[in-house]
Formats: C-alpha cells, sequence, structure tokens
C-alpha cells in the first residue's frame, strides 16, 4: 500500500479511482466484494466444552487416569471411584473460574453499531461503519469516531483524540498537506485513524485502508499472531508432574518385577502395591489445592477490581521482575488538569486531578477571578457528568479550564447566560488564538486565549491586583520566563487576555493581559506509592508511551520514577537493546512495534515481564509480555482481548495489589507443595522400604488415598489461605529459574525419611497383634506425622511459634475435622471393613501422636537454626 500521507490529496483520489463526489453506490458494492467488512476479524471463541477438556491436560491428571485403569482392571472399585471424583472436581472448579471470567470480560465490552457519513453519488449518506470501503468519502464532525484510515482532503479547524492509538495524551491538529518523510503514525497529520475521536472542526477524507489493513487492524493482527506462553508455575507444574511420573513407573516396575518374580508373590496382589505405589507417589489433593488456592486469588482480586481470564495468570503477578505501563491513561488519568496560574505577579498552585471540579487554589480565586472566568467563556466545549464519570464533549484543554473555573465556585451556565456570546474569531493554527465577543451589562467585551507569546504581543496594559496599568517590558520578560520555566516542566501553558470592544478597530488589538494557565494530564495519586512500593520490592517499573520525552520525564518525576529516558528514534539506533534495558526506565514517542521490542529485550535478560495498557496500541506487548494488563474502563476491546487480566477500575494502583497477591499466593503455593509433596514421598519411602525389607504393605490404597484427601486435603486449602508475610513486598523477586522446591530438603526429604522409619517401626512392632493392627497404628502415625507437618510449614523459613499458629484459624480447624475424620474411621464399624482398621487404645493413640511429634521437633529446630 503506498505511503499515502506522502501525496498531495489530488494524488490520492487519483491512486484511489474516486472523485470529490464520492464513489457510486455500485463501485462502493464492489469494493466491499473486494475489500470485505470494515471490521476487525475476531479470534474464534473458545467453546465451553473446550475449557472443560483443557483441564484435563496436565501430566499428574493422566497419571491418576492410569492409576484408575488399574484399579478398574484389579476390581478395587471403591480406589476407582475416588480418584475419578478427585479428577471430575478438580476439571469441574478450573472450568467454572476460567468460564467465569471470560464472562465478565466480555461484559465489559461496548457492544454499539458505529454510524458513517459518506458521500455516495455526490449525496451525503449515513451507513454502517461496516460498510465503508477503500475510496469512500467521509464526513467527519467534532465527537464523531473516525470508521476507517483516511487522508485528509480538506479540513477546518481539525483535530483528533489519538491517545488509544499513539498514546499521546493531547489533541493532534490536522493538515491537508502532504507530509514528508517515512515517518511514525503519530507523525502523519494529514491523516486520521479508525478508532480514534474527533474533538474538534469538521473535515471530508478518503478512506484509504478499513478492516484489518488500518494501523488498529494491522495490531489485530499481530496480536493473533503472538504465541502465548506458559506461565512459570505451569512450567513447573508439568516439570514435576513428567518427573513424578517416570519416578512412578521407574518404581512402580522394579517393585513389579521384585515381587512378581523374586517373592513369587500373586499377579492380583502385586498390581495392587503398584497401584498403591502410584496412589503414594502423587499427591491427588494437590490439582485441585492449586486450582482452589488459584481460584481464592482471584475472587479475592476481583473485590479489588481486578478480573484474572486464566488462573495460574496471578503467580507470573508474582513473579514478575518488570512492569512496563503506558503513561497515558493508566499512570495518569488521561485527562488534562490545570496545575499552575501564573496571574498579579505570582504562581498559583491548583489541586486536584482529572475532570471532577474538586479541588483549591493557593491563593483566594476571587483575587484573579477574571483570568478563570476568560477561560471558561472562550470555550467551546462541556464537561458533565454521567453516572459516577466525568465526560468531556469536545476539547480536554478547554475542558480543563473550565474545571478550573468551577473549582473556584463558578456557576458556568449561569456565566454564559450573564456573557451572551455575540460573535468569535476561531482558532487557527496560523494564528494561535481563539477570541469570543460577549454582551456583558450593556457592553461588549472580547476574552482572547492562545499561544502566551502570541496573546502577549497583542497587549499593552496587565491587570493586576483588580487595577489595570501599563504593561512594560519587564512585565513581558517575567511572563515569557514563567512560560519557559512551565513548559520546561511539560505543562502546556495558555495565555489570557480582554478588552472591551467598543466597535472601532480590531477587537484583539492594544488588550489587557490578565495571566497564564498551565496544564497537563496528571498522574493519579496513588501512582506515586504504587511505584515506591514495586522498588522496595526489587520490581522495576517501566514507562512506555507515544507522547513527547519531556512531558514524559515530568510525570516520571511526579511519580519517583527515575533512570535513563530515550525515544523510539533513539530506540531504532540501537542494535542490542537487551544490554541497555535495564538503564532505560522511560521511553517515549514509541509505536507497537518499539513496545514488543523492548518486551522481548527485557524478556531476553531473564525479566518475567507484566506490561500494562489501555490503548490499541499496547495490545501486541500485552500479548508477548508474561502477563498483560488491560484497562476496564478506558480500554479498548483489543486490549482486553490480548491481555491475561483487566483491572475494572482503571487502577495502575492495583496492579500493586495484584503483584502482592500474586506473591502471597505463590508463598502459599511453597508451603503446599513442601507438605502434599513431602508427606508423599514419606508414603513413598515408607512402600518402598517395606517392600526392600520383604514386608507386607503397612498401607493398602484406600487408606493412602484416605490420608492423601481427608488428612491431607483441609489442612492444605487452609495453608491456601494463610495471611501474607508482613515482609512480602520488603524483598526482591525471586529468581525466574528458581526452583519451587528451593530450600526445602529438610520437608520433602529428611522428614519424609523420619516419617517413614517410623511408620516401619511402629508397624513390625504391631505385626504380631495382626496384618490390620499393625496398618492402623501404622495409618495412624502417619497421618498425625500429616498434621504436624501442615502446622509447620505455616512458614518454611521461620519457626512456627514465631509466626503464630492463631493466625490463620481455618488450618486450626482443618487439622482438627481432620483428626476428627481419622477418630471417626476408627470408631465405627462400617468404615472399619471399608478401611479395613481396627479400633485403638489410648495408649496406642499416644504413641502414634509421640512417634509423629519427633518429625514436627525436627522441623522446628532445623528453621530455627538456619535463621
Amino acid at each position: 500500500m503506498p505511503d499515502f500521507h506522502k501525496l498531495s490529496a489530488k494524488e490520492v483520489l487519483s491512486r484511489l479511482g474516486v472523485s470529490e463526489g464520492g464513489l457510486s453506490t455500485q463501485e462502493a458494492q464492489e469494493r466491499l466484494k473486494k475489500y470485505g467488512l470494515n471490521r476487525i476479524r475476531k479470534k474464534k471463541k473458545v467453546h465451553p466444552i473446550v475449557i472443560f477438556i483443557d483441564q484435563f491436560k496436565s501430566p499428574m491428571v493422566w497419571i491418576l487416569l492410569l492409576a484408575m485403569a488399574v484399579s478398574l482392571i484389579v476390581s478395587e472399585y471403591i480406589d476407582f471411584y475416588v480418584i475419578g471424583a478427585i479428577v471430575v472436581i478438580n476439571a469441574v472448579l478450573g472450568f467454572a473460574q476460567e468460564y467465569r471470567a471470560e464472562r465478565a470480560i466480555e461484559a465489559l465490552k461496548k457492544m454499539t453499531s458505529l454510524k458513517a457519513t459518506v458521500l455516495r453519488g455526490g449525496r451525503e449518506v449515513r451507513i454502517d461503519s461496516e460498510l465503508v470501503v477503500p475510496g469512500d468519502i467521509i464526513l467527519l464532525e467534532t465527537g464523531d469516531k473516525v470508521p476507517a484510515d483516511a487522508r485528509i482532503i480538506e479540513l477546518m479547524n481539525l483535530q483528533t483524540q489519538e491517545a488509544s492509538l499513539t498514546g499521546e495524551s493531547t489533541p493532534v491538529k490536522k493538515t491537508s498537506e502532504p507530509v514528508e518523510g517515512d515517518v511514525a503514525v503519530a507523525d502523519r497529520k494529514n491523516m486520521v485513524f479508525a478508532g480514534t475521536i474527533v474533538t474538534k472542526g469538521h473535515a471530508r477524507a478518503v478512506v484509504v485502508a478499513t478492516g484489518m489493513n488500518s494501523e488498529i487492524g494491522k495490531i489485530a493482527g499481530m496480536i493473533q499472531e503472538a504465541k502465548t506462553e506458559p506461565t512459570p508455575l505451569q512450567v513447573r507444574l508439568k516439570k514435576l508432574s513428567v518427573l513424578m511420573g517416570v519416578a512412578v513407573v521407574f518404581i512402580a516396575i522394579v517393585m513389579f518385577i521384585a515381587r512378581f518374580w523374586l517373592f513369587d508373590e500373586p499377579l492380583t496382589q502385586t498390581l495392587l502395591m503398584a497401584i498403591a505405589l502410584a496412589v503414594a507417589a502423587i499427591p491427588e489433593g494437590l490439582p485441585a489445592v492449586v486450582t482452589v488456592g488459584f481460584s481464592m486469588g482471584v475472587q479475592r482480586l476481583a473485590r479489588k477490581r481486578a478480573l484474572v481470564r486464566h488462573l495460574p495468570s496471578v503467580e507470573t503477578l508474582g513473579a514478575c521482575t518488570v512492569i512496563c505501563s503506558d503513561k497515558t491513561g493508566t499512570m495518569t488519568h488521561n485527562e488534562m488538569t490545570v496545575r499552575k496560574l501564573y496571574v498579579n505577579e505570582s504562581v498559583v498552585q491548583v489541586s486536584g486531578v482529572g475532570y471532577s471540579p474538586e479541588g483549591s487554589f493557593s491563593q483566594r480565586p476571587e483575587r484573579f477571578r477574571m483570568l478563570l472566568v476568560i477561560g471558561a467563556l472562550n470555550n467551546n466545549s462541556k464537561v458533565r457528568k454521567e453516572g459516577d464519570r466525568w465526560v468531556v464533549i469536545g476539547d480536554p484543554t478547554e475542558a480543563a479550564l473550565i474545571v478550573s473555573a468551577r473549582k473556584a465556585g463558578l456557576d458556568i451556565e449561569r456565566l454564559h447566560k450573564s456573557h451572551l456570546r455575540v460573535g468569535e474569531v476561531e482558532f487557527t493554527s496560523e494564528r494561535k488564538r481563539m477570541t469570543t465577543i460577549h454582551e456583558v451589562d450593556g457592553k461588549k467585551v472580547a476574552y482572547t486565549k492562545g499561544a502566551p507569546e502570541v496573546v502577549l504581543k497583542l497587549c499593552n496594559r496587565i491587570l493586576v491586583n483588580g487595577r489595570v496599568r501599563r504593561l512594560t517590558s519587564k512585565d513581558r520578560n517575567e511572563i515569557l520566563e514563567m512560560n519557559d520555566e512551565f513548559a520546561r516542566n511539560a505543562l502546556r501553558v495558555l495565555g489570557f487576555a480582554y478588552k472591551e470592544a467598543d466597535g472601532k478597530g480590531d477587537v484583539e488589538k492594544n488588550m489587557v493581559w490578565v495571566g497564564l494557565q498551565a496544564m497537563i494530564d496528571p498522574p493519579r495519586a496513588e501512582v506515586k506509592a504504587a511505584v515506591e512500593k514495586c522498588k522496595t520490592a526489587g520490581i522495576k517499573v517501566v514507562m512506555i508511551t507515544g507522547d513527547y520525552i519531556e512531558t514524559a520525564k515530568a510525570i516520571a518525576r511526579d511519580i519517583g520514577l527515575s533512570g535513563r529516558a530515550i525515544t523510539g528514534v533513539e530506540l531504532e539506533s540501537i542494535d542490542n537493546l537487551e544490554e541497555y534495558v535495564d538503564d532505560i526506565a522511560i521511553y517515549a514517542r514509541t509505536n507497537p512495534e518499539h513496545k514488543l521490542r523492548i518486551v522481548n529485550a527485557l524478556k531476553k535478560k531473564g525479566h518475567i515481564v507484566a506490561m500494562t495498557g489501555d490503548g490499541v496500541n499496547d495490545a501486541p506487548a500485552i500479548k508477548r509480555a508474561d502477563l498483560g494488563v488491560a484497562m476496564g474502563i478506558t480500554g479498548t476491546d483489543v486490549a482486553k482481548e490480548a491481555s491475561e487480566m483487566v483491572l475494572a477500575d482503571d487502577n495502575f494502583a492495583t496492579i500493586v495489589s495484584a503483584v502482592e497477591e500474586g506473591r502471597r499466593i505463590y508463598d502459599n503455593i511453597r508451603k503446599y507443595f513442601a507438605y502434599l509433596v513431602g508427606c508423599n514421598i514419606g508414603e513413598v519411602f515408607l512402600l518402598v522400604i517395606a517392600m526392600m525389607l520383604g514386608l507386607p504393605l503397612p498401607l493398602i490404597a484406600i487408606q493412602i488415598l484416605w490420608i492423601n484427601l481427608a488428612t491431607d486435603g483441609l489442612p492444605a486449602l487452609a495453608l491456601g489461605v494463610d495471611p501474607a508475610s508482613p515482609n512480602i513486598m520488603r524483598r526482591p523477586p525471586r529468581r525466574p529459574g528458581e526452583n519451587i522446591f528451593e530450600g526445602m530438603v529438610h520437608y520433602v526429604f529428611v522428614f519424609p525419611l523420619i516419617l517413614a522409619i517410623s511408620a516401619i517401626w511402629l508397624f513390625d512392632h504391631y505385626l504380631p497383634f495382626g496384618i490390620d493392627q499393625a496398618r492402623t497404628v501404622a495409618f495412624t502415625s502417619v497421618v498425625f506425622f500429616e498434621l504436624f507437618a501442615a502446622i509447620s510449614c505455616r512458614s518454611l523459613e521461620e519457626p512456627v511459634f514465631k509466626v503464630g499458629v492463631l493466625r490463620n484459624k481455618w488450618l486450626l480447624l482443618a487439622v482438627a475435622v481432620s483428626l476428627g475424620l481419622q477418630v471417626l474411621i476408627l470408631s465405627v464399624p462400617f468404615f472399619e471393613g471399608v478401611f479395613r482398621v481396627t479400633s485403638l487404645s489410648l495408649a496406642q493413640w499416644m504413641f502414634a501422636a509421640a512417634a509423629a511429634f519427633v518429625g514436627f521437633v525436627y522441623l522446628e529446630l532445623h528453621k530455627l537454626i538456619a535463621r
């Protein structure tokens, strides 16, 4: 496709084969067949059945399915049904959470049908925007959403808001003249782009690209081509499942050969041993506990207005080392706000953010009422409240002036009635000013606003503290110096003046200078604290924006973000970006390809990258990042489709809460991994040692299933809701490649060995009293071992008495219920038959508990000594 921005309007029309009267109806229909509907192709939605089937793709689930099959072959139906129930429950939990999240995301999308005004055969017609084709002449007015990419033919004071596409926070002034050179999308001033908004003026433009060929379509295509990568925990779980699978198969084969060939045991009994080993090696409750742990974390985040689309994504947040964030609308409000005035020879600070009229001045507003009145009256925009939000109709810069007047208590509607507008000299890019004429108390008054240096040249007097005097060269120098000072801080500055219009001469000559109003799209109040929290947590925050570098640096200073700042042009000159990314904190004037390159460079350096944003321009990087986060209110559908998580309140600080929640979830995953895997290894050690010694099985499959589910399941779930450690956001992120079992040797090797040796000793000691009696004592001892382990796992680093056992009431309840269930199956005759157990005396109960307490003492002493 040719670079239409380089061509004149006539050349563009010629290339597209269209006259200024537009396409004929027949030609439009033919082009619609050729180019297709003007819409973004959406990826096919995942069917609920597919989401459900995906829950069975874990290797750990496959091993359980294999154990089910063997149980069925040897007619152990209880084992078959119990394992089957575990698999189904886990799948239902995962499906319910992911399906609910997708429905919530869908609810955020706007379902409006856009219209477009086009010329067809020289007549204006209103059509669905989907029917717009290349070559159509479109007519644009203030407030319109641009239906397709188009080259401007003619215009009048046209400005468009392109923040969602380019990241530039202020409206872009357009031209119809050719733009030379290979310039970025943000600098193609003679083009309008699909999805952007006309904030001022009107224009005619010829459509050059629709649907997937438009700039927004190209970005959508990049997203759909991007590959979704698994989260760090998914990678570890898969490795763990494969390792367990290989270990189970190897041990089962070795033991099968040993017992079947060497000890000449019956085939059925040998297969039962193999099932017992498989059941012992696999923590059956782990998939369900992981799913429930994620689900509860997702629900907590939902209460904080963050919607997670896929469960494991929360864990990725906990691992992230870099948060890349768009500036406009994410770190800032995307709402221009007056921050400073220069009036009466002094600077006035203005508080408040956004379009809400809440705020105040550092001086009494009565002293500079005229400055605010001019800003409110020399104005073609409106700010109104819709629900909980303030909505702007028109130019955001003019909206900021209305809001600053309202902060002083001015009634804008009453002001317009008492200062009736009777004339206007409109703004143009050449004049750089706008003047409105009003009738006030029977007199006509001209109010002017514009570029300070331009308006200042029109003035020969100045208003200071209510008195008009001659404007001196010293006054002029001070005003210009203050204008430069504001501009250096990335503030957009306007000058204001007035004059009584007596009908003689030029209304814009010999005016009275009043003052300056300086504004910026300000950072959100909570962002500074969030950035500081990230620093403390060892997380690098990176600002990526399409805005100007000075504006980006000013916002960075306000929020406490430090580091090197570069532009997209500088970025393109860097070959090995990964060598420099750790030093760069601000990227300005970027396009979507730059953002992708930044994310890729960070990932090459081994970072876990979270990318936040709301615009179309953010979407490819959101998709490529380890975890993409879109804004729910201001976010485009393209950004939401690309994301793993959506912030329903558009609050950047929620990201930090999500990081904290992610860390807490991962900490708790480590706790129940240490607990469940350690206990299961202990059960495997117990069976293997018994087989090596030629002893009967100390535990049968149904007993192991009971331990792994009833005994282990509830405490593991309780560990999943364990409160966050007080220092969770005062420590660096874990290393990306860190093993989930790092520092757990005492939990997953030594403690299991103590469990196995103790249970074997008890089993052998009571074997003369009968196999069921011996198994019952060993069985109960293992239950005690694992309940003590659950209490110890409240912290993997600190002794349990230091972190406080009572802080997790759910864990105490889970331990009590699990112990109660053990008493139940040893006391009720029906269960004695099912589990092949006998009742125990109080001495035997105490003996089993005392043996297990040895393991608990070891764990706590190890942590105390390690500290």
